[in-house]
């Protein structure tokens, strides 16, 4: 592994300053969305209102020091756009994911050729019959990773994930809730903003996740019902205590700050809210460090 001064990639955290960071830009595909009912899309699209939302989000990532990469792919995936799902970029390489979602199927293959384009080598690579999406997955400590145990992901995903990335990998179940319809990842309920607070939607938060952040000393900072339909719980660290977030949750965000937190609050209703992808869905963190 290459000292962190050195590397050019490696996310092993949710709130290491980043650094370096890609997104997918809504295009024609996304669009069109609406029109599948399995993509799971509220509404039709208006695309000249999610570019424009898209814009924001780089542009505010701009403004607080992170390098934006942007996807220069287009596919008939509209969920390509939440880049975070197909991939994992760990210390050691890249992790190409296999999603649960039907559509998303060739979408790991698509930012794999991104990954070693720019010389970041694949590390492993999650196969059949296992499943597992991004949005289940998340860095508690370099060393430590959670994994959330889905309806798109599965068992045998979970496994051969804690197999390539080594070290201490802890599996939660998630509650069936509403069905597959209105699945539950495990960041649409937890989101790590700083090393000892975390933001958490309580009444979905598995009890063995809520006993590890006990023992750890993590504060939570609690999304109230009303804020949970609309993200309030997917939140993006851009470094420990300053965050990006949907605009809309207000109790949300006094909370952050009365834990301390700086807070960007975005307007996302319809590049993210439609296709129910928060802000950290939009990104896929390439380097932290």
């Amino acid at each position: 592994m290459m000292q962190t001064g050195d590397r050019a990639w490696g996310a092993q955290s949710m709130t290491a300053p980043l650094r370096e960071v890609l997104v997918k830009a809504p295009g024609p595909a996304f669009s069109r969305a609406f029109e599948d009912p399995a993509t799971g899309f509220l509404r039709p699209v208006d695309l000249d209102r999610a570019r424009r939302e898209h814009d924001g989000l780089i542009g505010v990532l701009d403004r607080l020091g992170t390098t934006v990469h942007v996807l220069d792919a287009e596919t008939d995936d509209p969920d390509l756009v939440y880049v975070f799902d197909p991939l994992l970029i760990a210390d050691d390489g890249a992790i190409p994911l296999r999603p649960g979602k039907p559509n998303r199927a060739g979408e790991p293959d698509v930012l794999e050729a991104w990954t070693r384009a720019r010389g970041i080598p694949t590390l492993g690579r999650i196969e059949a019959p296992g499943t597992l999406e991004g949005g289940d997955t998340f860095w508690l400590r370099p060393d430590l990773l959670c994994i959330g145990r889905s309806l798109r992901t599965n068992d045998a995903g979970a496994r051969q994930l804690a197999e390539i990335v080594g070290g201490d990998a802890r599996v939660f179940d998630l509650p069936y809730w509403k069905g597959p319809a209105e699945l539950v990842h495990l960041l649409s309920v937890i989101s790590p903003v700083a090393d000892d607070v975390a933001v958490v939607y309580r009444p979905l938060l598995p009890v063995g996740l809520f006993a590890l952040l006990a023992d750890l000393g993590v504060r939570l900072v609690d999304v109230p019902d009303e804020e949970y339909e609309t993200l309030g719980c997917n939140v993006l660290a851009v470094r420990p205590g300053v965050v990006v977030v949907a605009e809309g949750n207000d109790v949300t965000r006094r909370r952050l700050e009365t834990a301390g937190c700086e807070v960007h609050a975005i307007p996302l209703g319809e590049v993210g809210g439609n296709g129910s992808g928060g802000v950290t869905c939009l990104t896929r963190p390439v380097l932290r460090s």
